[in-house]
């Protein structure tokens, strides 16, 4: 595959504030993904080019498929269903009661239908926060929850390997993609170690995905890529490089999954940089990388 054939576009100039959680939704030909403090949650229909929105009541940081119908979101600290037709929203569990600061950031449905995202403290400027505030948690599908860990920093980037394994796992200032054994049939998550450490240029790692291969793809957010990962040798294999700095999240989508949507912010951007990037904050498709994605998992409850 050679670099020349990667082809990149802006196919939606969004302005999201904090573009995140992209999902790609097979049946409607449409892309979902929701910018945090605008507190939307928005579906771009690929065909028509129309965009949906919906506004919810807290920032809103990850949305997922449900195989009920609709939608699953971390709002706040909530997790929630959320109704695109009357877009009505309904608490599932609620976590971090006792962190009046805290919400939700990133989140992924595992390969048995869990619901799994982390929190943060509010931030005071992008990457600026208390450490440590965060935590792991995971809603099952009888909507209790989980907790594995707290400690965190920043709870981002999450999927898990194809023969369900191994979890993969980001704590945006610890400046690592992390790998963990997975048990699918419990939930449990064991062994935490490194596979990757980002390079001072890659800056902050941030959403992440898996394609068929099993090698990982890591938006960095300030470093204006995405990276693509084998997590088995711990070396970078590729670096994609965006027309924005603030790159924050990609998945595969599109027909066959061989397309990949990556999501970006421009909070945080002055006036200069946001001349110099005016698509800050859209969405982008990059085609040619090569290699499919997998559909993305429904939460079952």
């Amino acid at each position: 595959m050679t670099m020349s054939s990667i082809k990149i576009e802006c196919v939606l100039r969004e302005n999201c504030h904090c573009g995140e959680s992209p999902l790609w939704e097979e049946a409607s030909n449409s892309l979902l993904f929701v910018d945090i403090p605008a507190k939307k949650v928005c579906r771009w229909d690929s065909l028509s080019k129309q965009v949906q929105r919906v506004t919810v009541d807290a920032p809103v940081s990850s949305v997922a498929l449900r195989q009920l119908g609709g939608y699953v979101a971390t709002v706040g600290t909530k997790f929630c269903a959320l109704n695109w037709e009357d877009q009505s929203t309904v608490v599932l569990a609620t976590v971090d009661k006792e962190k009046k600061n805290n919400r939700f950031n990133d989140g992924k449905v595992d390969p048995a239908g869990r619901y799994f995202a982390g929190t943060m403290a509010e931030e005071t400027a992008p990457a600026v926060l208390e450490r440590r505030q965060g935590s792991l948690y995971s809603l099952f599908p009888d909507h209790h929850v989980e907790k594995y860990f707290d400690q965190v920093d920043i709870s981002n980037g999450l999927d898990w390997s194809l023969d369900h394994k191994i979890f993969y796992y980001i704590d945006s200032l610890s400046y690592s993609v992390d790998a963990f054994d997975y048990d699918l049939q419990t939930g449990k998550i064991s062994n935490r170690r490194s596979v990757y450490k980002l390079e001072k240029e890659e800056q902050i790692p941030d959403g992440m995905c898996i394609d068929v291969e099993g090698k990982l793809w890591v938006a960095c957010y300030n470093g204006g890529r995405v990276i693509h990962l084998d997590p088995e040798t711990g070396k970078r294999l590729q670096t994609v490089k965006l027309p924005v700095d603030k790159t924050t999240s990609c998945c595969f989508g599109g027909k066959d999954y061989s397309e990949m949507y990556v999501t970006c912010a421009r909070d945080g951007l002055d006036s200069k940089g946001l001349l110099q990037q005016p698509e800050a904050g859209g969405i982008f498709k990059i085609t040619g990388l090569g290699v499919k994605g997998i559909p993305p998992y429904a939460y079952t409850g």
